[in-house]
């Protein structure tokens, strides 16, 4: 059974602050890292809906597309988990982040230059080495600086979300006013404001020193609750893939302009912010495990609708299940690996976690150009499906550790 002596770090529990010198004080803390979120999820923002459409603009079709949106994923199954290992080892989170971050902006000019299909995947494949663990490696720091300094996970990580819709909206105006090819320009950009930002996060202070028989990684994955838990969070993640791949361009084809569709992305974003902003006053009934399987029930309905292919107008109340779908998924997941691992292992679990989410990211990226391009919204359908699994996982999950039902 997993230890939930720990407690969660989704907002409703916030970890009991350390007077250790070493450490941040709380509110210079989380206002780095709260800048750093914006910095990273405004390149997130103008990559994730965009960058297909730089792609297509390069004249790749959407088999193509499809495949160089997987190729980093693959990547992230030994990237990941052997980054988030070593940075544990050596107890050098903030330095090991700003390293991926310098790397990344280097890897997105050879992304740039890059021309045709091989060579483009060649360049993304060298920018997902560097940047695949970036992500975990900011959870991981986020989790054991604010625990040191008692504040709450969701509403620092929501100025990442607020970055995420004015970086869609502003690239969705660039988009009708510069032609697609340029808005590599943007990511560029973002990329170099993202190593700016990892040089002001604040030093953490370092873990202990391993017991010579202390918790180790091989024994969060003989666990079935974890491996059910992450198995899920990485299915309900990976059923985001036809949406994220090709939702903009569908949208554009539908006659849609830049703004608009730059709306309906934040609209998603802004849905997740309010609950990543009431985070701290959710019921204590409300745990990760809770959490994960709303997140999973509401990833079931949101792309079920979208498989029917729905008119204009009921756009906007699907956007709106963003905040079940990603962003309930999103802190039942960090909230679970906060309880499940100890602190020495906080980046090593979000390391497994990803060795879970990156294959199954993928296989549904990898398949949703051909699905896309075979059946259009349909292609929803499987997504549909991924989501139902993880919503059986989870409730196994529940079920055979029913302490995970509260916070």
């Amino acid at each position: 059974m997993i230890d939930t002596s720990r407690r969660d770090a989704t907002g409703r529990a916030a970890f009991s602050p350390q007077t250790s010198g070493t450490v941040a004080a709380a509110g210079g803390f989380a206002a780095r890292l709260g800048l750093f979120f914006a910095a990273l999820f405004v390149l997130v923002g103008i990559v994730t809906p965009f960058f297909p459409v730089w792609l297509a603009a390069k004249g790749l079709d959407s088999g193509q597309i499809g495949l160089v949106l997987a190729a980093p994923l693959l990547v992230r199954i030994a990237a990941v988990p052997l980054a988030a290992r070593l940075a544990d080892r050596r107890g050098a989170l903030r330095e090991a982040l700003i390293a991926v971050c310098f790397a990344t902006a280097v890897a997105y000019v050879a992304v740039a230059l890059a021309d045709g299909f091989v060579a483009i995947l060649a360049a993304v494949v060298l920018m997902a080495i560097v940047n695949a663990p970036a992500i975990a490696l900011t959870d991981a720091y986020a989790l054991r600086g604010l625990k040191d300094s008692g504040r709450a996970y969701g509403p620092v990580r929501l100025w990442g979300s607020l970055a995420f819709i004015v970086a869609n909206i502003g690239a969705g105006l660039t988009l009708d006013i510069l032609p697609a090819r340029h808005l590599i320009v943007l990511i560029l950009a973002a990329a170099a404001m993202v190593a700016l930002a990892a040089l002001i996060l604040s030093p953490i202070r370092p873990t202990a020193a391993a017991p010579a028989h202390g918790e180790r990684a091989r024994d969060l994955l003989r666990q079935p609750v974890f491996l059910a838990v992450i198995v899920a969070a990485g299915l309900v993640q990976s059923s985001h893939a036809v949406y994220h791949g090709f939702s903009t361009i569908a949208w554009s084809a539908a006659g849609f302009d830049g703004l608009t569709i730059g709306l309906l992305w934040a609209l998603g974003v802004a849905a997740e912010i309010v609950l990543f902003a009431l985070s701290g006053w959710l019921p204590p009934a409300c745990g990760p495990l809770v959490l994960l399987l709303i997140g999973a029930a509401g990833a079931v309905l949101r792309w079920t609708a979208m498989a029917f292919d729905p008119p204009g107008w009921a756009l906007p109340a699907l956007q709106i299940l963003h905040a079940l779908s990603f962003g309930a998924t999103h802190l039942g997941t960090v909230g679970f690996l906060a309880q499940a691992a100890s602190e020495r292992l906080g980046a090593t679990a979000q390391g497994l976690f990803y060795l879970a989410l990156s294959p199954l990211m993928a296989v549904t990226m990898g398949a949703s150009g051909f699905l896309y391009a075979a059946y259009g919204a349909g292609a929803y359908a499987a997504m549909a499906l991924a989501a139902a699994v993880a919503l059986v996982l989870t409730a196994f999950a529940l079920r055979a550790n029913p302490a995970q039902r509260q916070a």
